[in-house]
């Protein structure tokens, strides 16, 4: 069987910034971790880390942006 990793797929890690928190649920600063898978498949998951902690998966990084950029009070910070 060929190694599946040989190939280095190239899995895009990111934060999420928060600069204000209309809603006061997450805070401030980084309140989650993400990576996106490499293409064709492009999905995103998200791992929060608020006090209560959860981990969501998105089809891409628009949709992470449309339901958590806040209108531009949250920016993704790629590593």
């Amino acid at each position: 069987m060929p190694n599946p990793f040989s190939q280095s797929p190239e899995f895009r890690k990111f934060a999420l910034y928060r600069h204000e928190d209309a809603s006061g649920v997450s805070g401030t600063g980084i309140v989650a971790y993400g990576v996106q898978f490499p293409p064709p498949n492009g999905k995103c998951v998200v791992a929060w880390i608020t006090d209560v902690g959860s981990v969501s998966v998105y089809d891409n990084m628009n949709d992470v942006q449309a339901v958590h950029g806040h209108e531009g009070d949250t920016d993704v910070i790629w590593e």
